[in-house]
């Protein structure tokens, strides 16, 4: 896109300056010419009109265009023809290629005042010259203005195919970045606005799953509880009827299990092998100078070979959320730390700060949506946990004072991709 851009300002100031500089410079070339002619002509009007004054005396003598030979230009020749009388000259022979003007004198006399045209091309070749050094520099500043230009609209496309990027792969932050461009922050307008619809229908997807499950999974239960207490009763077809009951039942948990299986399966298929020495520093270098503004810092500690299968938009969306809660409601310096997790085949990435902690009464309701306790709108860590889950993941509150948010990944299994990609890559499938 910016080769483009370039090459189109290029081409036309080109031909802006083709069509403008081509005619100039005959035009300028043409003007030395006509300036010369003319200021030949008068001074050889000049000299015709001294010499009709000597021809109304009588004949024209040596002596009189002696005394006009101050008027002739320099390396110029003056020649004067009358009727019956030999041409009379006065000046240097100014050689073949000459500038000449003439005139008409008294009794039918011719002047001609002739001077060597070299001097003219030399002011014609100069003044064409300045005319295409004009024109090299306007092509200059074109170019110069061009690749600004072109920069200027490449890199803000750039930015917005990244932003619609990650917004695909679940980065579904909002980004402040602006371009001064009309329509292209219409566009960054309108990806914030589909980023913000698209976290809230994805939090209410996972979190009506959430409630479905949960809600069938108690009423298969109870209703398991009750078919068994039927099995024992004394009559025989009662009890048969209750078995097959339950039977049936036990198959819908099954199959209930499988569903939500399945739908795990389906939401983690962008999942990947992440190194996480690869991927923290980048989301970390972001939030870094967001913290420095307000006069604080961010640690960075992940330890050796960390590799976990997650989905890098997700991962950054989850990380990008328990820092920017780290942000608003806590103090101090913040770490961002990964390690092994205590049970096998685990990653875990903490985030803590130094503040005061989350108050015991709003524990309970860290992670529902809609609910803060500092003024915010209360949707980012319901949907961190909800990206979380969706990558087979978890996302828990480990301590209060200092708040620790912990986010726990799997280890990739031998049948993962085994090619571990950078974060806004993707692995052909």
């Amino acid at each position: 896109m910016r080769r483009r851009i370039l090459l189109a300002i290029l081409l036309a100031v080109a031909v802006t300056a083709a069509a403008l500089g081509i005619p100039l410079g005959i035009t300028a070339w043409k003007l030395v010419d006509s300036i010369t002619t003319e200021d030949l002509g008068a001074r050889a009007s000049q000299i015709a009109a001294t010499l009709d004054t000597d021809l109304a005396d009588g004949a024209l003598s040596k002596d009189d265009l002696a005394t006009v030979a101050v008027a002739i230009p320099p390396g110029g020749r003056l020649t004067v023809e009358l009727p019956g009388q030999p041409a009379q000259a006065e000046g240097s022979d100014p050689g073949g290629d000459v500038v000449t003007a003439r005139v008409q004198l008294a009794r039918d006399g011719t002047l001609e005042l002739a001077i060597p045209a070299g001097p003219t091309r030399s002011r014609q070749t100069t003044v064409t010259l300045a005319v295409l050094l004009l024109v090299v520099l306007s092509v200059s500043i074109g170019t110069v203005v061009a690749t600004v230009t072109a920069r200027r609209l490449a890199k803000p496309l750039r930015h917005v195919a990244e932003r619609a990027a990650k917004l695909g792969g679940g980065d579904f932050r909002p980004d402040p970045s602006r371009y001064g461009v009309g329509e292209l922050d219409m566009v960054a307008e309108a990806l914030d606005t589909s980023g913000s619809a698209l976290a809230q229908l994805v939090q209410r997807e996972r979190q009506l799953v959430g409630d479905v499950s949960h809600q069938l999974r108690s009423r298969l239960t109870a209703l398991q509880l009750r078919l068994e207490s039927l099995t024992i009763v004394d009559d025989k077809d009662i009890a048969e009827e209750a078995h097959a009951a339950q039977e049936q039942a036990d198959r819908l948990s099954e199959a209930l299990e499988e569903l939500l299986a399945a739908a795990r399966a389906a939401s983690e298929v962008d999942a990947e092998p992440v190194e996480l020495a690869t991927a923290l520093p980048e989301v970390a270098k972001e939030w870094r100078q967001l913290l420095r503004a307000e006069g604080r810092n961010l640690r960075l500690k992940i330890g050796d070979g960390l590799i976990a299968r997650a989905t890098p938009g997700r991962l950054r969306e989850v990380v990008g959320v328990l820092l920017d809660n780290a942000l608003r409601h806590g103090a101090g310096t913040v770490t961002l730390a990964a390690r092994r997790g205590d049970a096998e085949g685990t990653m875990v990435i903490e985030v803590t700060d130094n503040g005061s902690g989350i108050p015991d009464q709003l524990v309970p309701h860290v992670f529902e949506r809609g609910f803060s306790g500092g003024g915010s709108t209360g949707v980012g860590l319901a949907l961190a946990r909800a990206l979380a889950e969706a990558d087979g993941g978890r996302l828990e509150l480990s301590s209060r004072r200092p708040a620790v948010f912990s986010l726990f990944l799997r280890v990739p299994s031998p049948g993962d991709v085994r090619e571990v990609r950078w974060p806004s890559e993707r692995v052909p499938r």
